[in-house]
């Protein structure tokens, strides 16, 4: 049987006899006029004229003195049609190739093809081939989506495979970028300034998470990647700016799960003049406008088999208050518990307790236990001060802050609220998530007195608002490895390149 380096062998003999028949197989210039889908949409106006083509083929057939190929781009499918009279013969000036070096062409090899737009007698919309050029070589076969290529570690490795061979996830990505694109649009629609922020921080802030931490030399100093765009936005409404948003990376050093990868793309809003509940209102319009764009319904089947409904514009999600969930499902009154009656709650409902875990983990994990069989969306709101160090306390229950996570699919598809803007509070909430930092938790807040100092001169009351590509694979139905095109994995060579390059 033969092998992955037999094939390979097989195309490096066909790559030299076309270098030595004087084609370059990797040239620079191609001929190509319209994308595949322009020809099968615009074909009656096209029908006749003679354009160029280019892409991967997909399939070789030959017969006697005719020849079938088709070939794909990012756009969709197109067929040869190659007759021995009609294609030109071998041009090397031109680097075109003729019929008789069609043997020196294999599936997955990328050529431009220049013919008269026509319908075959089958009636299928095709190209009469007049003319064939060689653009790129391909060495290796590509594997067969159905048969030979199934193994997730191998798809998700080499993932520029699973999306050449695999439509379905090659349209996912696609919708991926629709996503981020319909946030921005929607964004600036509304006045927002996109300004982006460093990706290396001196302190990191912002989120509970555990930094990645890197070295710069110019400073000799160490920095860590972000684990949030909050504070630095913060600072530029602070500078003035009103409203103000930045799309990109963010890093947090934690493990991976279908939830979670720690490095993803996310998104972070921050309003003047605005409180919670502007945000919330604003949030419900964000999120329908996104989806509309992306996948053009409301109505979804999420990871867990649950459909859910985004509902309609002016209808507002319910409500689900985090103390009293706490209260009605475990007997747990947040304000009023020790860390050891918490302990002997979650022993008593398999929920896992550390050794590192305080008072207030203890307490967020009773409340994921119960967000796990909520399907939403809904708003989670009465969240307490001491599980939100940056946000305003409630003007009705100083125990509480004005913040809001959208619940969807068992998770936080975001979280938001009316921005802490008094310096002193701040700092005092700062020295406690210090203190929880120097007891062994590594995912409390840093000191951040840069941020204070920034407080210090003002801010104005303010909204803040952040969602990750979470929010796009909750809805896509996929889980994190699958949501992203290159998710992180252990490095590793395969042995076939490793034989091949003496690794």
């Amino acid at each position: 049987m033969a092998t992955l380096k037999d094939f390979r062998d097989e195309r490096i003999r066909k790559l030299n006899e076309l270098e030595a028949l004087g084609i370059n197989p990797y040239p620079a210039t191609v001929k190509r006029d319209k994308q595949i889908f322009k020809i099968h949409k615009q074909f009656s106006h096209l029908e006749g004229q003679t354009l160029s083509v280019a892409g991967r083929i997909g399939n070789i057939r030959k017969f006697g003195k005719i020849a079938f190929m088709t070939v794909t781009d990012i756009t969709g499918t197109l067929q040869l049609f190659l007759r021995e009279e009609h294609v030109k013969p071998l041009n090397q000036q031109a680097g075109t190739i003729g019929m008789a070096q069609l043997s020196l062409l294999d599936t997955g090899d990328f050529i431009s093809a220049t013919g008269e737009v026509i319908k075959t007698k089958t009636g299928e919309i095709s190209l009469d081939v007049s003319e064939l050029q060689m653009i790129t070589k391909a060495l290796r076969p590509l594997p067969d989506a159905h048969d030979g290529f199934k193994n997730k570690e191998e798809r998700l490795r080499r993932r520029y495979l699973d999306i050449a061979t695999n439509k379905d996830v090659r349209e996912r990505f696609l919708r991926r970028s629709v996503f981020w694109q319909a946030t921005r649009e929607y964004l600036i629609l509304n006045g927002f300034v996109e300004i982006n922020i460093p990706v290396l921080e001196a302190v990191a802030g912002g989120a509970d998470a555990n930094p990645f931490v890197t070295h710069m030399d110019a400073l000799d100093q160490d920095f860590y990647l972000r684990i949030s765009h909050e504070l630095p936005l913060k600072r530029l409404i602070g500078a003035g700016y009103e409203r103000v948003f930045d799309i990109g990376p963010r890093f947090r050093n934690e493990g991976l799960d279908d939830e979670h990868l720690p490095e993803h793309v996310a998104m972070e809003w921050y309003a003047a003049y605005w409180n919670w509940e502007d945000g919330m209102s604003f949030t419900q319009e964000l999120v329908r406008y996104i989806v509309d764009h992306v996948w053009g319904k409301r109505q979804f089947t999420l990871p867990n088999g649950v459909e859910i409904d985004l509902g309609v514009d002016g209808q507002d999600f319910p409500r689900i208050s985090f103390v009293s969930s706490i209260y009605n499902q475990f007997g747990i009154d947040v304000f009023n518990t020790r860390l050891e009656e918490v302990i002997t709650v979650m022993a008593k409902h398999g929920i896992i307790a550390t050794k590192t875990d305080n008072l207030s983990r203890c307490i967020d994990k009773l409340w994921k236990a119960i967000r796990k069989d909520i399907n939403g969306p809904a708003f989670l709101v009465d969240i307490p001060v001491f599980l939100q160090p940056l946000a305003k306390k409630s003007a009705k229950d100083p125990r509480l802050t004005e913040q809001f996570n959208l619940l969807l699919a068992g998770t936080e598809a975001c979280k938001a609220y009316s921005e802490l803007n008094d310096p002193i509070d701040q700092y005092n909430r700062f020295v406690e998530q210090q203190k929880m930092r120097d007891e062994g938790d590594s995912e409390a807040m840093m000191m951040d007195i840069d941020f204070i100092e920034m407080l210090e001169y003002g801010m104005p009351a303010t909204c803040g608002y952040g969602h990750s590509e979470r929010l796009f694979w909750l809805l896509e139905g996929v889980t994190a490895r699958e949501g992203v095109p290159f998710p992180q994995m252990r490095h590793e060579i395969s042995e076939v390149t490793k034989s091949i390059y003496n690794l």
